[in-house]
């Protein structure tokens, strides 16, 4: 609807293995795109998805003058935040490092169950995003944030309280693609389709 450019939608978010193929922008994401929360956007808080570009930047201010006359960018990152009301398992490790889930089958007189560990280790797991929502472009149009390499940073911190969901607050924080085609994209690119494909 009319005017396109202003987007009031959730994006969903997709975690695959580093180098997995990015899906193009009119075609699902395949098999090695696992989602975020089991039903999407669905669970994730009402507060939405978060696009973070934060930066640092230091700027030179001669004595003889009042104000800046040349800047430098030190530092930059981009994070992508949402808090996930989802606590299976499978959800809950990608919150933890990349856990394994490991599952014990019901037998004879003992119910089945699933597990993980709470320690997460010295190594960071890394994954590639995928952050899919509508176009600023037109009706039924897709846009995706396309991040090559990431890790959770955030520090979910569970509440369990009668009548509010328990959300684990996830954070996913950017790393630079040394393979990057220009340095534009060492974090990844975002596209929008602006057309219909062509018969």
């Amino acid at each position: 609807m009319q005017p396109y450019e202003i987007i009031g939608a959730p994006l969903t978010l997709w975690l695959g293995p580093v180098g997995t193929a990015f899906p193009l922008i009119d075609a699902a994401p395949d098999v090695a795109w696992v989602k975020v929360g089991t039903s999407g956007d669905r669970n994730y808080s009402d507060e939405g998805v978060t696009v973070v570009h934060s930066q640092n930047v230091e700027q030179a201010r001669p004595v003889g003058s009042t104000g800046p006359v040349k800047a430098w960018r030190t530092e930059e990152d981009l994070m992508i935040r949402l808090t996930l009301w989802d606590l299976t398992l499978e959800q809950y490790a990608a919150a933890l490092n990349d856990l394994a889930v490991a599952t014990t089958a019901a037998g004879a007189g003992t119910a089945g169950f699933k597990e993980i560990g709470l320690s997460q280790g010295q190594d960071v797991a890394t994954y590639a995003l995928l952050a899919r929502g509508v176009s600023a472009y037109g009706d039924g149009f897709n846009a995706q944030y396309e991040v090559p390499r990431c890790y959770q940073a955030g520090n979910p911190e569970l509440v369990y309280v009668k009548g509010v969901p328990a959300g684990l607050e996830l954070e996913f924080t950017a790393l630079e693609d040394l393979d990057a085609g220009t340095d534009a994209e060492r974090f990844g690119r975002v596209v929008m389709q602006h057309q219909a494909a062509l018969p």
